[in-house]
C-alpha cells in the first residue's frame, strides 16, 4: 500500500513538474501562430494541397500525398493550384516578408517593390521550374497543357555607343505574357501584354497588347492564340481597355468590352465586341447607337457578360450616360458641399459610401444571336437586382424592386421589395409579391420563385406559367423561422439547404431538421424524419464535393447518390458528420471537435477537414473510407512549451428563473486550492464556441482569452437572452448573476478580484452594468454606446446607414422610436447613470469607427471625468471599430493585460495609467514601461 501511495505521489509530482515548467504566454509569440489555409483534394483522392500561415510571416504551401508523404514544401507558397489531370502543381511565391517590409521602412516606390515568384512544379518527376517578377498566373478551368503568366522582363536594346557609360539610363521592364506547355517545359513570349485569359478546355489563349503611346507599328489590340497549331490572329485593333472576355460553353464564340477612347477621355465609352472563328475579326455588337439600347444611355464597362448554355443569348450591362465634370471650372471657386433632402432615397452619408458602386449600376440586356440579334432591356432603375437560371436558355428571370421602400430602410433596417418574373422573350413581367420583407430565389429550371415572408414567418411557391400562389409549409406543425429570436424585428428563417437534381423541390431548414417540398406544394416531407428536435441535433446538408460547373451555383442534391449531413448537438456541443438513410441517419464519426473545411474525392472514399477544440490548434485530418483517421499537419507545436488551459460548459438559473449557460475557461495548471481573479468576456451568445480553438493573437479588441488564461486567469463568456426595451437589464441578469454563481459554488473565484470586457454591443453592456453594480474591480469597454438618445440619431460610418433601425427593430431591441419611449431610452443609457459609477474603467474608442460614432466614447469619458472617476480613453488614430491595424491590435493586448493585472493582480502600474501621456510625448514615450 505506502508503495502505491508513493508512486501516486511520484507520479502526481511528475505532472505538476511538467505543468510547472510550462511558460505563459507573451506578447511575442503571435506572429509565429500559425494556421490552415485553402486545404484542396484532388479529385482523385491521391493529393492534398493547403497552406500553413502564419500570423505575420511568410506561409509555407503544401504537397501531400494520401499516404502523408510529403512531396513538396514550398516556402512563401501561395494561391496553390493543382491541374486537373493532377500531373502539376502551380504556385506563387510571395516576395519575402521582411525584403517587403525593409522596402516599405525605406518607402520604396511600387514599381520598386520586391516582387513574386511562380513555381511550377512536374509531379511525375519531380522537377521544378521557378519564374521570376510575376504578377499573375492562369490555367484553363479544364485545360491541364498549358499556363499562362503575365511578369515583367528587361528586353535589350540596341546600345547607343555614342553616349557615355554614365549618360546611361536604367530600362524599364516590359510586361509579359510568358506561356509555357506543362509538358515539354518550352515557354514562349508574348511581349507589351496587358489582359488575357483562357477559354475553359484551354485551346485558346485570349491576350490584349498595350503598344507605346505614339504606337506608329500598330501593335495595339486584342488577339487570339490557337494553341493547337500555335497560330495567333489579331481579332480587334487599337489601344484601349480590353475587359470581361468570354468564350462561350462550346469555345464557337468569343465576347468582349473595349474602350478605345482617348486615355484622358472622362467618360469611358465601352462597346460590345463579338467574334467567332469565322470571321477576319471581331466586330461590335451593341453601343449606344445600336437599335434596342435607350435613348441617353450605352453600354456599361461594369456589366458582367454571360453566354447562356445554349449559345444562342448573350447578356451584357447598360446603364445611363453619366455626366462628367466640367474641367474649365476653377475648383477653389466652386463650393464643395453635401446636400441632404428629406426625400431622397438613401441618407447622403450613404450615396457617399456607395458612390463607386452606384457609379458601375447596371442593368441587364439580352441579345438572341441567332436571328436579327435584337437587343432587349430586361431591367431599368426600377429594379434593384435581376436573376438569371444557371443555363440562362430559360424564359423567365427574377428581378426585384425596392422602390418606394428605400427611405424606411432608414429605421426597418432590412429592405422590403416587389418581386417580379421578367420574361426573356418578350420583356413582360408578371407581379409575384409586393412589399416582401424576406427574399426571393428562382428556382433551377426558371419555372417558380421561391419567397419567405418575414411578416409571417410563411415559405411561398410562385407558379410562373399559371401565376398562383401556394404557402409551402402549408399545415405543417413547425417553425421556419428563428426560434431564439430575441430582436424586435420579425425572425428571419433557417434558410435554404438545397434543390433536387430535377429542380423540382426544394430544401428547407427548420432549428434542427431539413425539409424536402416540391415546389408545387403537394409534397412535404421531413428528411431527418425529425430526429433533429427530438434529439437536439442540429442536422444541415453537407456538400463534401464541390460541384465545378460554373453555371451550378446553389448546392444541388442527388438524393440518388449519399447525402451527407453535418450535425450539431445543442445540448453537449459535439459536432459530427452523418449520413441520410431512408429512415435512419447513420452517425459517420462525431465528437468534442469542431469540424471546417470539410471536402472529399470525387467518388468520396476519403476525406479532408480540420479538427480542432480549446487545447488542439485547427490541424488537417484525412479520413479513408470513413474509418482510418490520418493527421496530416502538426501547426503549432510550440504550444506544448505554454502553460494553455481548458474549456468546460457552466449551467445556471438566473434570478428570473431563466436557463443559462456559458464557458468557463481555466489555466492548464489550475489549482482548486488557489483563488484566481476571473474575467467576463460576453456579447450576445458564445456557448455553442465550447469547443473552437482560440489561437493566441492580438485580437480586433476582443479579449485575448488565451493569453489571460495561460497567465493565471479565470475567464467566463455566459450567453445572454435579451427582454425587448430592457437590453441592460437582460444583461444584469444573465451576467451578474453567471458571476456570482461561479463566486458562490467554488472557492477558487476570488470574488474581489472580477472583471469584465466587452467590445462594441458588448462594450455597452461593460458600461451598463458598472453603473448598476460595484462588484467588478475592474472594466473594459470597447467602442460602446453609452447614450441612446445621442447614437439613435447618427450614423454608421462605414456604411452611411442611420443608427435608427438597430433601436428599434435589431441589436439595441428598444422596440420604438426615441419619442415613443423616451423613458426606455435613458433608463438603458449608462450615460445618465455615470455618478453610479466605482469601478475603474478603460475605454477604446477609435475616430475612425464606422460602427459607433466615436464621439460615444467621449462622451462617456468626459462624463466620468467630470466626476472625477478613474477612467482612460484609447483612440488609436485612424483605426476602425474594430481594430484593423496589426501594430495597434499588438498594442491594445499589451495595455488591457497591465490594465486587468494592476487590478486584479495588484501589479504596479505601468505609466499610461498612473500618469497618462501628454500630446508632447506621443511617438516617443507610449507609456508601457512601470517607474
Amino acid at each position: 500500500m505506502k508503495r502505491k501511495f508513493a508512486l501516486i505521489l511520484l507520479g502526481l509530482s511528475a505532472f505538476s513538474l511538467a505543468n510547472a515548467q510550462k511558460k505563459p504566454i507573451d506578447h511575442s509569440v503571435y506572429d509565429a501562430w500559425k494556421s490552415i489555409s485553402r486545404p484542396q483534394i484532388s479529385k482523385s483522392g491521391n493529393l492534398i494541397i493547403y497552406s500553413v500561415t502564419p500570423q505575420e510571416g511568410d506561409a509555407l504551401g503544401m504537397l501531400k500525398n494520401d499516404k502523408n508523404q510529403t512531396l513538396i514544401q514550398i516556402p512563401r507558397g501561395s494561391e496553390l493550384t493543382l491541374t486537373d489531370d493532377e500531373k502539376n502543381l502551380i504556385s506563387l511565391i510571395k516576395a519575402p516578408f521582411q525584403d517587403v517590409r525593409q522596402a516599405k521602412i525605406k518607402k520604396k516606390k511600387p514599381d520598386e517593390m520586391p516582387k513574386d515568384s511562380l513555381l511550377v512544379f512536374n509531379l511525375s518527376n519531380s522537377s521544378s521550374k521557378k519564374f521570376a517578377q510575376v504578377k499573375s498566373f492562369k490555367t484553363a478551368r479544364k485545360g491541364n497543357e498549358y499556363v499562362a503568366f503575365l511578369n515583367e522582363t528587361i528586353v535589350p536594346k540596341a546600345q547607343d555607343t555614342t553616349k557615355s557609360k554614365n549618360s546611361a539610363k536604367k530600362e524599364k521592364p516590359t510586361p509579359t505574357l510568358t506561356v509555357m506547355n506543362l509538358r515539354s517545359g518550352d515557354t514562349s513570349n508574348i511581349l507589351k501584354a496587358d489582359t488575357y485569359d483562357w477559354s475553359d478546355d484551354g485551346k485558346f489563349l485570349v491576350y490584349s497588347i498595350k503598344g507605346p503611346e505614339k504606337d506608329s507599328l500598330n501593335e495595339s489590340g486584342l488577339f487570339i492564340m490557337d494553341m493547337a497549331n500555335k497560330t495567333k490572329k489579331k481579332i480587334s485593333n487599337g489601344k484601349g481597355n480590353y475587359k470581361n472576355i468570354q468564350f462561350d460553353d462550346a469555345t464557337k464564340q468569343l465576347s468582349f468590352l473595349a474602350d478605345k477612347t482617348p486615355e484622358k477621355s472622362l467618360l469611358k465609352e465601352f462597346k460590345l465586341y463579338y467574334y467567332t472563328p469565322s470571321q477576319d475579326t471581331a466586330f461590335i455588337l451593341a453601343d449606344r447607337n445600336s437599335t434596342g439600347i435607350p435613348e441617353n444611355w450605352f453600354v456599361s464597362g461594369d456589366g458582367r457578360l454571360t453566354f447562356s448554355k445554349s449559345g444562342k443569348r448573350l447578356f451584357f450591362g447598360l446603364a445611363p450616360i453619366p455626366r462628367v465634370k466640367d474641367t474649365t471650372l476653377v475648383e477653389f471657386e466652386h463650393a464643395k458641399v453635401d446636400i441632404w433632402h428629406w426625400q431622397d432615397d438613401y441618407l447622403q452619408p450613404m450615396q457617399l459610401v456607395n458612390l463607386k458602386r452606384d457609379q458601375s449600376r447596371n442593368y441587364t440586356a439580352l441579345i438572341n444571336l441567332q436571328g436579327n440579334r435584337n437587343i432587349m432591356p430586361l431591367s431599368d432603375e426600377t429594379y434593384n437586382r435581376i436573376s438569371l437560371t444557371g443555363d440562362a436558355d430559360n424564359e423567365w428571370a427574377m428581378a426585384t424592386s425596392d422602390k418606394g421602400y428605400r427611405i424606411e430602410s432608414q429605421w426597418e433596417g432590412g429592405m422590403r421589395s416587389d418581386i417580379y418574373a421578367i420574361s426573356t422573350v418578350s420583356g413582360k413581367n408578371k407581379l409575384v409579391t409586393k412589399s416582401n420583407s424576406g427574399y426571393a430565389s428562382l428556382a433551377p429550371n426558371g419555372d417558380y420563385i421561391i419567397y419567405f415572408n418575414r411578416s409571417n414567418g410563411n415559405w411561398y411557391s410562385y407558379n410562373i406559367a399559371s401565376e398562383k400562389t401556394v404557402q409551402l409549409n402549408d399545415g405543417l406543425q413547425v417553425s421556419f423561422v428563428d426560434e431564439e429570436n430575441d430582436v424586435p424585428a420579425a425572425p428571419g428563417p433557417y434558410g435554404i439547404a438545397g434543390w433536387s437534381k430535377d429542380g423540382k423541390a426544394i430544401y428547407i431548414n427548420d432549428r434542427y431538421d431539413v425539409w424536402k417540398i416540391s415546389l408545387d406544394g403537394k409534397s412535404k416531407s421531413n428528411i431527418t424524419n425529425g430526429l433533429g428536435r427530438k434529439n437536439q441535433m442540429v442536422y444541415r446538408i453537407q456538400e463534401l464535393v464541390k460541384n465545378d460547373d460554373p453555371r451550378v451555383q446553389y448546392t444541388m442534391v442527388d438524393e440518388g447518390k449519399p447525402v451527407f449531413l453535418s450535425g450539431f448537438n445543442k445540448i453537449d456541443k459535439n459536432q459530427g458528420l452523418y449520413k441520410l438513410g431512408k429512415k435512419d441517419i447513420s452517425k459517420l464519426w462525431s465528437g468534442p471537435y469542431t469540424y471546417r473545411m470539410l471536402s472529399a474525392d470525387d467518388k468520396i472514399n476519403k476525406v479532408i477537414y480540420t479538427k480542432e477544440d480549446y487545447q488542439n490548434s485547427p490541424n488537417l485530418y484525412l479520413l479513408a473510407d470513413f474509418k482510418n483517421e490520418t493527421k496530416l499537419s502538426d501547426i503549432n507545436p510550440q504550444q506544448a512549451d505554454y502553460n494553455w488551459g481548458t474549456a468546460e460548459l457552466v449551467h445556471w438559473t438566473t434570478p428570473k428563473g431563466y436557463k443559462s449557460e456559458g464557458i468557463l475557461y481555466k489555466p492548464e495548471d489550475f489549482d482548486p486550492n488557489k483563488k484566481y481573479p476571473i474575467i467576463a468576456y460576453f456579447y450576445e451568445t458564445l456557448s455553442d464556441g465550447l469547443y473552437t480553438y482560440q489561437p493566441p493573437a492580438p485580437t480586433p479588441s476582443r479579449l485575448n482569452i488565451p493569453y489571460f488564461v495561460s497567465n493565471g486567469y479565470l475567464v467566463f463568456a455566459p450567453d445572454i437572452r435579451y427582454e425587448t426595451g430592457y437590453p441592460g437589464k437582460s444583461a444584469e441578469e444573465f451576467i451578474n448573476s453567471g458571476m456570482h454563481y461561479l463566486a458562490r459554488n467554488n472557492n477558487w473565484v476570488d470574488f474581489t478580484k472580477m472583471g469584465i470586457q466587452g467590445q462594441s454591443w458588448g462594450g455597452y453592456q461593460v458600461a451598463h452594468l458598472i453603473t448598476r453594480t460595484n462588484m467588478y474591480a475592474a472594466a473594459w469597454s470597447g467602442a460602446p454606446v453609452v447614450n441612446m438618445t445621442s447614437a439613435y440619431g447618427g450614423i454608421r460610418w462605414g456604411s452611411g446607414m442611420s443608427r435608427q433601425f438597430q433601436y428599434e427593430n435589431t441589436q439595441s431591441r428598444i422596440g420604438k422610436p426615441l419619442w415613443e419611449a423616451r423613458d426606455l431610452y435613458i433608463e438603458n443609457s449608462p450615460l445618465f447613470f455615470m455618478d453610479k459609477v466605482n469601478t475603474p474603467v478603460a475605454i477604446m474608442h477609435n475616430d475612425n469607427d464606422g460602427a459607433v460614432p466615436w464621439y460615444q466614447g467621449i462622451e462617456f469619458f468626459t462624463a466620468l471625468r467630470r466626476l472625477n472617476k478613474r477612467v482612460w480613453l484609447l483612440n488609436y488614430n485612424g483605426d476602425d471599430h474594430n481594430l484593423i491595424q496589426r501594430q495597434n491590435r499588438k498594442d491594445i493586448q499589451i495595455r488591457e493585460a497591465q490594465f486587468f493585472d494592476h487590478f486584479l493582480k495588484g501589479k504596479p502600474a505601468a505609466n499610461w495609467i498612473k500618469k497618462g501621456v501628454k500630446a508632447t510625448e506621443k511617438g516617443i514615450d507610449w507609456g508601457l514601461e512601470v517607474d
